[in-house]
C-alpha cells in the first residue's frame, strides 16, 4: 500500500533537510579547504577573543587641537571602512580629543591597516608635463649634480597669467627646476602639499614617471559612488566612479577640453593623498559623470580604494602613534561562564519537556540539537562571509532563543493535545494541532524578528550582536519547526507507541481525560476508574461544554429529554 500524503510530505521535508545540512557543511568546507578563510569554528569577538589597537594622532597645520566635529567625522568614516572589510565587532573612539582608537578583533591584515590609515583625499587635476624619475640633474655648464636645490632667482610666478588649468603657462622657470630636481624615491615636499590652486609636482605611486600637474578640477567630495570591477576590455582591475550632478557638469567640461588634445596635455591624474594613482588619456567624451580609474590594481586594492573614496576622505591627517595586541575585555572566563548558562537552559528545557510531555520531550531535545548545528554552521560561514564575530551579547542572545524555541514546542504540542481532548485521533490530532499552532507560532516569531531588526538598526554596537543571534536564530527555529518537528510528529503519529496512545507517549487520551466525543456528546468515566481519572474527566466534560454553541447546547438538552423519557417509560 502506497504511503499516505502525510507521510510522503514528512519524508521529503527531512530529506530537504539532510540537503541543507549538508550544502551548509560543503560551503564551510570550501571556506576551510578550498579558500584557507574560514574554520570550523566560530570567530570571537574583541570582548571574547582579544585583537589589534591601533591609536591614529590627528596632524594639524597650526598644531592646534582639532574640534570635536571633526574627530567624530573621523570616527564615523573610519568604521565605515572597517564595516566594509567585513571586519564585524570592531570599536572605534576618540581618545584625549586629539587621538582615535580603533580596536580590531583577531590580527589586523595590512589591507585593514591601509583602510584605517589612508586619508583618501581624492583630486583631479589635468596633466601638464611628464618626465621619467632621474637620478642627477645636468646643469647648464654641463656638470652632473645630485638633485642640486632650484635657483632661488629663477621666475617663480607665471607670465602670461594661465587661462585655465591645462595652460602650460603654470609651469614657470622655477617650478620646471624643482621638477628636474624632484627625487620620486625622496620626496622632498609632503605629498598634496600643493594648494589646490596651484600647479602639483608628485609621481605615480610606483615611483616610475612623476609629473607637473595643474590646480586641482574636481575632488572627493563630487563623489556619490565608488565601486570596483574587472575590465572586460583589458582584463583590469579599476574603480568605477560616480559624479553627482555638479561633478558630472566638470567633468564632462574637462573630458571636452582634453579630448583630442596633444599628449601629455590629453591626459588627467587622479590623486589621491598626493601620489598618482592612475593619469590616463582622454580618448572620448565622458559626459555620464560615470570615469574609470584604471592601474596597476588586484582585486583587494581595488576594493579598498573604492571603499574609501565611496565615504570620504577624513577631514584631518592622522599619524600612527602605536599598534599594539590587546587582551580579551572580558576574557574566556566570561564566555565559558555564558556556555554553561546556556547549557544550564538547555538541561531545564529537557528536563520540563520530559516530566510534561514523555516521549514528547525527546522531540523537543532532537529539535533543540538540529537547531543548534545549523546555527553553528551558520555562525561559522557567516565569521566567512561577512567577518560576523561572537561577543557575550551574541551569546546572550542564543541563550534567550532557547526560551522562545521551549515556548514554540508548548504552543504546538498543547493544540495537540486539545484535538485529542476533542476525541479526535492521534494522527488526525497532529495535522490538525499543527494547523492551529503554525499560526500562532508566526505571528510570535514575527514579533521576535521584527524586534531583533529595529534593535539591530537603533542600538549601539555593543548590542547589535544580541540582535543579529536573536533574528538568526528566530528564523532557524520556525524553519525546524516547518522541516523537522512537524515530519517527525507525522511520522511518529503512525508508530504503534505514539499511534496507540501508549502513557509514555505523552499522546495518550484517556491520560488526557479525553471524554470528549463531540461537542453535544461525551464518554462517561469507565467504572472503577480512580478518582484522578474521573477528575480529569470531569475537567475534560467543563472544557467541552464551555466550547459548545448554542445550537449544541440544545441539541443535547434534546438528546438529555429523550433519554429521560425513554427511562420513565421502561419504569412504567
Amino acid at each position: 500500500m502506497a504511503s499516505s500524503t502525510p507521510v510522503r510530505h514528512a519524508w521529503r521535508a527531512l530529506i530537504g533537510l539532510l540537503v541543507i545540512v549538508a550544502v551548509l557543511f560543503g560551503v564551510n568546507a570550501l571556506g576551510v579547504y578550498v579558500f584557507k578563510q574560514s574554520s570550523w569554528l566560530p570567530e570571537l569577538a574583541l570582548d571574547l577573543q582579544g585583537g589589534t589597537q591601533i591609536i591614529l594622532a590627528a596632524q594639524t597645520e597650526d598644531g592646534a587641537a582639532p574640534s570635536g566635529e571633526q574627530l567624530e567625522q573621523a570616527v564615523s568614516i573610519i568604521r565605515q571602512r572597517v564595516d566594509a572589510s567585513g571586519v564585524g565587532e570592531a570599536d572605534v573612539s576618540t581618545e584625549g580629543g586629539r587621538n582615535i582608537v580603533v580596536q580590531i578583533p583577531g590580527e589586523a591584515d595590512e589591507e585593514t591597516r591601509q583602510r584605517i590609515e589612508a586619508s583618501a583625499q581624492l583630486q583631479l587635476r589635468p596633466v601638464l608635463f611628464t618626465g621619467a624619475p632621474t637620478s642627477e640633474f645636468v646643469g647648464e655648464d654641463g656638470n652632473a649634480t645630485p638633485y642640486p636645490s632650484p635657483d632661488p632667482t629663477l621666475r617663480d610666478t607665471p607670465s602670461p597669467e594661465p587661462t585655465g588649468p591645462s595652460d602650460l603657462n603654470w609651469v614657470t622657470p622655477a617650478l620646471e627646476a624643482e621638477f628636474l630636481a624632484y627625487d620620486c624615491a625622496e620626496p622632498t615636499d609632503e605629498p598634496g602639499a600643493a594648494p589646490p590652486d596651484e600647479p602639483l609636482i608628485t609621481c605615480d605611486t610606483d615611483g616610475l614617471e612623476k609629473y607637473i600637474l595643474g590646480p586641482v578640477e574636481l575632488d572627493g567630495d563630487a563623489i556619490d559612488d565608488a565601486s570596483s570591477g574587472l575590465n572586460t576590455t583589458t582584463n583590469q582591475w579599476a574603480v568605477n566612479l560616480t559624479f553627482d550632478d555638479e561633478g558630472t557638469e566638470v567633468f564632462g567640461e574637462v573630458s571636452q577640453r582634453l579630448y583630442g588634445a596633444d599628449p601629455p596635455q590629453n591626459r588627467f591624474a587622479f590623486v589621491l593623498d598626493g601620489a598618482v594613482i592612475s593619469a590616463p588619456s582622454m580618448n572620448g567624451l565622458i559626459l555620464d559623470g560615470r570615469p574609470e580609474i584604471s592601474g596597476s590594481f588586484t582585486e583587494e586594492t581595488a576594493q579598498i580604494l573604492a571603499d574609501q573614496l565611496k565615504y570620504g576622505a577624513l577631514p584631518l591627517s592622522f599619524e600612527v602613534v602605536s599598534s599594539d595586541t590587546i587582551s580579551a575585555t572580558l576574557g574566556s572566563q566570561q564566555l565559558q561562564i555564558g556556555l554553561i548558562a546556556g547549557l544550564i537552559g538547555l538541561a531545564l528545557v529537557a528536563l520540563y519537556s520530559l516530566i510534561s510531555y514523555r516521549a514528547l520531550g525527546f522531540v523537543i531535545i532532537a529539535s533543540l540539537a538540529v537547531m543548534g548545528l545549523l546555527t553553528y554552521l551558520a555562525l561559522c560561514i557567516l565569521a566567512w562571509r561577512m567577518g560576523f564575530r561572537l561577543s557575550l551579547a551574541g551569546v546572550a542572545g542564543l541563550i534567550v532563543t532557547i526560551g522562545f524555541t521551549a515556548d514554540s514546542f508548548i504552543v504546538y504540542f498543547e493544540r495537540i493535545r486539545d484535538e485529542l481532548r476533542d476525541g479526535k485521533s492521534i494522527t488526525a490530532a497532529v495535522e490538525d494541532g499543527w494547523g492551529r499552532a503554525k499560526r500562532t507560532i508566526y505571528i510570535s516569531k514575527s514579533i521576535n524578528v521584527l524586534a531583533a531588526v529595529v534593535l539591530y538598526i537603533l542600538a549601539d554596537a555593543t548590542v547589535k550582536g544580541f540582535a543579529f543571534t536573536l533574528g538568526l536564530t528566530t528564523l532557524i527555529d520556525v524553519l525546524i519547526f516547518i522541516i523537522f518537528t512537524h515530519p517527525v510528529m507525522q511520522l511518529l503519529s503512525r508508530t504503534r507507541f505514539f499511534g496507540q496512545g501508549h502513557p509514555l507517549s505523552g499522546l495518550d487520551p484517556s491520560g488526557l481525560g479525553s471524554v470528549y466525543r463531540s461537542r453535544a456528546e461525551f464518554k462517561a468515566p469507565a467504572a472503577g476508574s480512580s478518582r484522578g481519572a474521573a477528575a480529569r474527566a470531569r475537567r475534560s466534560r467543563a472544557e467541552a461544554e464551555r466550547r459548545q454553541t448554542i445550537a449544541e447546547r440544545k441539541q443535547a438538552e434534546v438528546r438529555a429529554g429523550s433519554s429521560a423519557a425513554d427511562t420513565k417509560e421502561d419504569e412504567n
